[in-house]
């Protein structure tokens, strides 16, 4: 699976006001949970750019003063109207502990159906799956070659390892 690096500040007030100002200067304010103890850091709004505005799933090495975590993206909040990221939430990995993650799909090679004039709709753009961190997939590929017009392909119809 492929990572990124994202560095922040810890941050001592987790109030209203507080995330405010920290929003007022372009930071973030973000919260790790998961582990022995939660973890509230700020980062600059730039930092997230290819974390959030991609398909791929990443795993995401923090740097916390100093400290360093991996986690996955668990949730991301925006503003209403102006789109702005306003909170992110980080779960942190243990090797361990299964994680639920949502996973892109990727489809392999080109549908007989849409060879005729068939036209392919894709209904889930990701999947969500649980697995130990060490196991996780870049994306879940589906060949989509045997399809014909009218056919279809179901979760339950894939070869998913474990």
């Amino acid at each position: 699976m492929k990572s990124i690096e994202i560095s922040g500040n810890a941050r001592a007030n987790i109030n209203k006001a507080s995330n405010r100002e920290l929003r007022a200067q372009d930071q973030v304010p973000c919260v790790l949970y998961g582990g022995s103890e939660n973890v509230h850091f700020q980062s600059h709004e730039l930092n997230f750019r290819k974390l959030i505005y991609t398909p791929d799933a990443h795993i995401v090495n923090l740097d916390v003063d100093g400290n360093k975590f991996n986690a996955v993206l668990q949730e991301v909040q925006f503003h209403p109207i102006t789109d702005k990221i306003l909170h992110i939430d980080f779960l942190e990995l243990q090797d361990d502990k299964p994680v639920k993650i949502s996973v892109p799909v990727k489809l392999i090679g080109a549908s007989e159906g849409v060879k005729q004039g068939g036209k392919l709709t894709l209904k889930m753009r990701k999947i969500q799956i649980k697995a130990l961190p060490g196991d996780l997939p870049d994306a879940i590929e589906v060949n989509i070659e045997p399809l014909e017009i009218g056919d279809s392909f179901r979760i339950n119809e894939l070869n998913l390892p474990g």
